[in-house]
């Protein structure tokens, strides 16, 4: 534990809300990043060895690499969000060094944003605004013309059936969608019944049945290409693929290749698998309205990112108090 009555220094990787940022800075001694500009390796792992507390982001790749250095004074990692796999935990624990997260935040954010994608792709919102905003002729109302499909009595197939898949359970809902949902086991028998939600514990047979399928599952090894190309390959040709969660989750040019070859009806991705690298094909997929991309917006509302701001002091002076932050993160867990 960081002892004394000098500060202890926490190091922020990346620009937060600046009540945030005014906050740390009357309670610890706190090592900004003002212009936002993504830490070098180099920077990192200087920050890893002089910070007593180091506030990472998902774009902060945490490597037992990084954590093995010899004499870093690292006692806490308390990331700045909810998912940890851009931090090797299970190492930083065996070097004594804590991680703390911040869940239960953008839950709604990321549902709301999710279920606007399950709109916008059926319904050409992005392909049909561009019609007025860049330039391009529009030659008025015709009874024909921009069809999209409805979503009201479609069935939804939800990966991943956590916070964040039960708030979009409800949404999708309330629009009338028929919700199914593959977990690692069943939620709660009046959760199912809240929802008229359908288990399947088969993922295979339920990405064969469905018109939507939204992914809200982690990035763990285990959910690595859940999405794999012999699964991609079961989607019906009239389907669409929904994901906000990770792209890892998705063989991301698997999805592309169907969809340039009219194998899936279309996607609307929030995530990349190499982001922010975004695949050239996609971009092309999108011109052509094929697909909605938009640039890891799932959580990016102002409420969350100050709330995720409010989590993360808590979790940082708790453990200077001596006491287990409410965030704690534990191997196998993360």
């Amino acid at each position: 534990m960081v002892s004394g009555k000098k500060k202890p220094l926490v190091v922020v990787t990346r620009k937060l809300p600046d009540s945030t940022e005014t906050r740390m800075r009357e309670l610890f001694d706190t090592r900004l990043n003002l212009d936002d500009t993504p830490m070098t390796p180099a920077q990192l792992a200087e920050a890893v060895r002089t910070a007593d507390i180091l506030v990472p982001t998902v774009s902060d790749e945490i490597t037992a690499e990084l954590l093995s250095q010899p004499d870093i004074r690292l006692k806490l990692i308390a990331n700045f969000g909810n998912g940890v796999d851009n931090i090797d935990v299970a190492a930083a624990i065996a070097r004594g060094i804590m991680v703390t997260n911040t869940p239960k935040v953008l839950t709604e954010d990321t549902a709301d944003m999710t279920m606007a994608l399950l709109l916008a792709v059926p319904r050409r919102l992005i392909e049909g605004a561009s019609i007025l905003t860049e330039g391009k002729d529009w030659p008025g109302w015709s009874p024909t013309w921009m069809l999209g499909h409805r979503i009201g009595g479609k069935r939804l197939g939800i990966i991943g059936m956590g916070r964040i898949g039960q708030a979009l359970a409800r949404r999708a809902h309330a629009f009338g969608l028929q919700i199914h949902y593959h977990n690692r086991r069943p939620v709660a028998p009046q959760i199912e019944e809240e929802l008229g939600a359908t288990y399947w514990d088969s993922l295979d047979q339920m990405l064969a049945r469905m018109d939507f399928i939204s992914v809200n599952c982690p990035h763990t090894p285990a959910t690595f290409h859940l999405l794999s190309a012999r699964r991609l390959k079961l989607i019906r040709k009239d389907a669409y693929v929904i994901n906000t969660a990770r792209g890892e989750v998705i063989d991301e040019a698997t999805l592309t290749k169907l969809i340039e070859d009219g194998e899936i009806a279309g996607a609307a991705l929030d995530v990349f698998e190499n982001e922010p690298a975004v695949n050239p094909k996609l971009v092309r997929l999108a011109k052509a309205g094929k697909v909605v991309l938009l640039p890891h917006m799932g959580s990016a509302t102002l409420e969350g990112r100050v709330e995720m701001g409010e989590k993360v002091m808590i979790n940082i002076r708790t453990f200077l108090d001596g006491h287990k932050p409410p965030d704690r993160v534990l191997p196998g867990i993360a």
